[in-house]
């Protein structure tokens, strides 16, 4: 036992913080995690992962992309949380940081090891950087450095995320983890869309508007609405995606055939071709989400919503965060289809 040493947490992921009674989804909640498995990566020590991941209502609705007539499907989607070994693959994972979940029997060992050892044992932290941690020979050789006490959510101990030197883990490293069952299901709808392109469509929680006190529509993302839909996205992608190519398309949109208008151009391909397929192996919009991403990273050409990077492309300007500077929406596409 003495051999290993071990970093804690919490049970969940993005909490204790502001979000102890909800949860965020899932590329909010995965943010959080790479900060905490970068922290083990730094300090050579085995991670305890939490079992279960919350799943927020919010981001658990059935989209119009994705539906089924088989009530127990219906019903197992409507769980709030799920196993993380359901989404992630614990031993790819252990590849490049080591990883136990805190349901295991080797986490109970070490609960039991760190009660008898005591202070002696274990460092509760609180406020202590990273580095901190690595250099002062105070927390060398303690078994456990449990996190707990600190009131901050996950992903703020991560704050210099912006500077690249500093990230261990790329966005990629936890949707490429993905439990064998999803990246099998993956792979069969990657063989079957043969050549393809594919777009991540995000509408249903990011188009929020509200009127001011003058009764002005305003909203965060000024030109989200229009540039995500068909008559701007033709406009958009068409020096990109060549006409009569496969297109994958991943939303939240929750209208029926709301994308329908770019059949005109492209051979269209929704999660919902697959259902035969992803209903046996899906049973929540977490893991269908994980598989959609695989897809997304499989394709010839992929466009995000937003522009995330200098060499992405996306179908919008807009910034992706942006929480307090509202703007009247833009409906006028003569910015978007010039010729």
């Amino acid at each position: 036992m003495r051999d290993k040493f071990y970093l804690y947490w919490g049970n969940r992921i993005d909490c204790p913080g502001k979000h102890c009674d909800s949860c965020e989804g899932l590329g909010h909640q995965e943010s959080s995690l790479r900060c905490a498995l970068e922290e083990a990566i730094v300090l050579r020590r085995t991670f305890v992962m939490p079992s279960r991941m919350c799943i927020s209502p919010v981001h658990n609705k059935k989209g119009i992309l994705h539906q089924s007539n088989d009530s127990h499907v219906e019903e197992i989607w409507a769980a709030n949380f799920c196993a993380m070994d359901s989404l992630y693959d614990m031993e790819l994972i252990s590849k490049t940081v080591p990883v136990i979940l805190d349901n295991s029997k080797e986490w109970y060992q070490v609960l039991s090891t760190s009660m008898k050892l005591g202070d002696r044992g274990v460092a509760h932290v609180e406020g202590v950087s990273r580095m901190e941690l690595k250099e002062n020979g105070f927390y060398a050789n303690k078994l456990l450095i449990n996190r707990t006490a600190s009131p901050l959510s996950w992903f703020v101990e991560c704050k210099d995320r912006k500077n690249h030197s500093a990230v261990l883990l790329p966005y990629s490293f936890l949707p490429s983890m993905a439990a064998k069952r999803l990246r099998v299901a993956a792979d069969l709808v990657k063989e079957s869309l043969g050549d393809y392109d594919a777009m991540h469509i995000r509408r249903g929680d990011k188009i929020k508007n509200r009127k001011d006190r003058f009764g002005v529509e305003r909203t965060l993302h000024p030109h989200l609405d229009r540039d995500t839909r068909p008559e701007a996205i033709m406009c958009r992608i068409k020096k990109w995606v060549p006409p009569g190519r496969t297109l994958f398309i991943a939303s939240n949109e929750r209208t029926p055939s709301f994308f329908s208008p770019l059949s005109m151009r492209y051979k269209l391909a929704y999660s919902s071709n697959f259902s035969s397929l992803l209903d046996q192996v899906v049973a929540n919009n977490y893991e269908l989400f994980m598989v959609e991403r695989l897809i997304l990273m499989g394709a010839k050409t992929f466009i995000r919503t937003f522009g995330e990077d200098d060499n992405g492309l996306s179908l919008t300007d807009d910034p992706k965060k942006n929480t307090r500077n509202w703007q009247i929406p833009v409906y006028s596409l003569d910015d978007v289809c010039q010729t």
